[in-house]
Protein backbone atom coordinates (compact mmCIF):
# COMPACT_ATOMS: atom_id res chain seq x y z
CA UNK A 1 0.00 0.00 0.00
CA UNK A 2 1.21 3.30 -0.63
CA UNK A 3 0.28 6.61 0.86
CA UNK A 4 0.63 10.02 -0.33
CA UNK A 5 -0.52 13.52 0.58
CA UNK A 6 -1.05 16.48 -1.48
CA UNK A 7 -2.83 19.76 -1.37
CA UNK A 8 -6.99 19.79 -2.28
CA UNK A 9 -5.87 22.64 -4.67
CA UNK A 10 -3.85 20.93 -6.70
CA UNK A 11 -5.31 19.07 -9.81
CA UNK A 12 -6.02 15.58 -9.42
CA UNK A 13 -4.56 12.97 -10.79
CA UNK A 14 -4.39 8.86 -11.97
CA UNK A 15 -1.74 8.34 -9.74
CA UNK A 16 -3.49 9.75 -6.42
CA UNK A 17 -5.34 6.34 -6.47
CA UNK A 18 -8.36 7.10 -3.90
CA UNK A 19 -8.17 10.45 -2.37
CA UNK A 20 -9.55 11.47 0.98
CA UNK A 21 -9.71 14.75 2.14
CA UNK A 22 -8.43 14.69 5.77
CA UNK A 23 -9.99 18.55 6.79
CA UNK A 24 -12.38 19.48 9.23
CA UNK A 25 -13.71 22.54 7.64
CA UNK A 26 -14.47 22.33 2.95
CA UNK A 27 -11.69 24.08 1.58
CA UNK A 28 -12.30 27.70 0.52
CA UNK A 29 -13.53 28.50 -3.25
CA UNK A 30 -13.41 24.75 -4.13
CA UNK A 31 -16.69 23.15 -5.26
CA UNK A 32 -16.98 19.13 -4.75
CA UNK A 33 -16.61 18.06 -8.42
CA UNK A 34 -13.09 20.11 -8.56
CA UNK A 35 -12.54 18.71 -5.56
CA UNK A 36 -12.69 14.94 -7.31
CA UNK A 37 -12.42 13.35 -3.89
CA UNK A 38 -13.81 9.82 -2.85
CA UNK A 39 -14.31 10.61 0.44
CA UNK A 40 -13.99 13.37 3.26
CA UNK A 41 -13.24 12.37 6.49
CA UNK A 42 -13.52 15.19 8.12
CA UNK A 43 -13.77 13.13 11.78
CA UNK A 44 -10.00 12.43 11.63
CA UNK A 45 -8.88 15.93 11.35
CA UNK A 46 -7.51 18.08 14.09
CA UNK A 47 -10.59 19.23 17.09
CA UNK A 48 -11.51 23.18 16.36
CA UNK A 49 -9.25 23.89 19.13
CA UNK A 50 -6.03 22.00 18.07
CA UNK A 51 -6.47 23.47 14.71
CA UNK A 52 -7.59 27.16 16.25
CA UNK A 53 -4.15 26.88 18.47
CA UNK A 54 -2.08 25.66 15.75
CA UNK A 55 -2.42 28.59 13.07
CA UNK A 56 -1.04 30.76 16.33
CA UNK A 57 1.88 28.29 16.84
CA UNK A 58 2.61 27.50 13.36
CA UNK A 59 6.04 27.44 14.71
CA UNK A 60 5.19 24.91 17.26
CA UNK A 61 5.56 21.60 14.88
CA UNK A 62 6.52 19.04 17.16
CA UNK A 63 3.82 20.44 20.44
CA UNK A 64 1.24 20.11 17.66
CA UNK A 65 2.01 16.77 16.50
CA UNK A 66 2.08 15.52 19.95
CA UNK A 67 -1.42 17.19 20.96
CA UNK A 68 -2.93 15.61 17.43
CA UNK A 69 -1.87 12.58 18.40
CA UNK A 70 -3.00 12.34 21.55
CA UNK A 71 -6.43 13.33 20.36
CA UNK A 72 -5.90 10.46 17.36
CA UNK A 73 -5.26 7.66 20.58
CA UNK A 74 -7.72 5.15 20.54
CA UNK A 75 -10.02 7.30 18.21
CA UNK A 76 -13.00 6.01 16.27
CA UNK A 77 -12.23 8.14 13.44
CA UNK A 78 -8.42 6.45 13.07
CA UNK A 79 -9.89 3.59 12.78
CA UNK A 80 -12.39 4.20 10.74
CA UNK A 81 -9.10 5.79 8.35
CA UNK A 82 -7.45 2.51 8.80
CA UNK A 83 -10.08 0.45 7.58
CA UNK A 84 -10.70 2.66 4.27
CA UNK A 85 -7.02 2.94 3.57
CA UNK A 86 -6.12 -0.93 4.17
CA UNK A 87 -9.11 -1.39 1.00
CA UNK A 88 -7.05 0.68 -1.45
CA UNK A 89 -3.53 -0.18 -3.25
CA UNK A 90 -2.58 3.92 -3.20
CA UNK A 91 -4.28 6.69 -1.06
CA UNK A 92 -3.53 10.39 -0.97
CA UNK A 93 -4.39 11.92 1.82
CA UNK A 94 -5.77 15.78 1.13
CA UNK A 95 -5.35 18.92 2.67
CA UNK A 96 -5.99 22.46 1.99
CA UNK A 97 -3.41 23.90 4.77
CA UNK A 98 -0.46 26.07 2.44
CA UNK A 99 2.69 24.72 4.24
CA UNK A 100 3.59 20.87 2.68
CA UNK A 101 5.43 20.35 5.46
CA UNK A 102 3.66 21.12 8.47
CA UNK A 103 -0.23 19.48 8.31
CA UNK A 104 -1.99 17.12 9.37
CA UNK A 105 -1.95 14.46 6.73
CA UNK A 106 1.79 14.17 7.44
CA UNK A 107 0.77 13.04 10.97
CA UNK A 108 -1.42 10.95 10.18
CA UNK A 109 0.41 9.17 6.52
CA UNK A 110 2.74 8.45 9.40
CA UNK A 111 0.97 7.05 11.84
CA UNK A 112 -0.81 4.51 9.39
CA UNK A 113 2.38 3.78 8.05
CA UNK A 114 3.01 2.71 11.31
CA UNK A 115 0.41 0.71 11.86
Amino acid sequence: MTIKTKRIYEPAADTDGYRILVDRLWPRGLTKEAAGIDRWMKEVAPSNELRTWFHAHMDEWDEFSARYRAELKDSDALTALRETVADHKVVTLLFAAKTEDRNQALVLKELLEKA
